[in-house]
């Protein structure tokens, strides 16, 4: 499950970006082009290579 403030990546793209909320189904994720959209769970992964949250 992602939580607030984690970092993604977006599998179609690569985009990366954070997430600022996190519904049943979809993350709202501000990006790093400064573009907002909510995404669905399954097309988002976790950077692990940033998150300093211990999550």
């Amino acid at each position: 499950m992602f939580q607030i403030g984690d970092f993604v990546i977006y599998t179609l793209d690569g985009s990366v970006g954070t997430v600022i909320e996190v519904d049943q189904d979809r993350c709202h994720v501000v990006w790093d082009d400064h573009f907002v959209s909510w995404e669905k769970h399954e097309l988002l992964i976790r950077d692990e290579s940033v998150n300093l949250n211990g999550a």
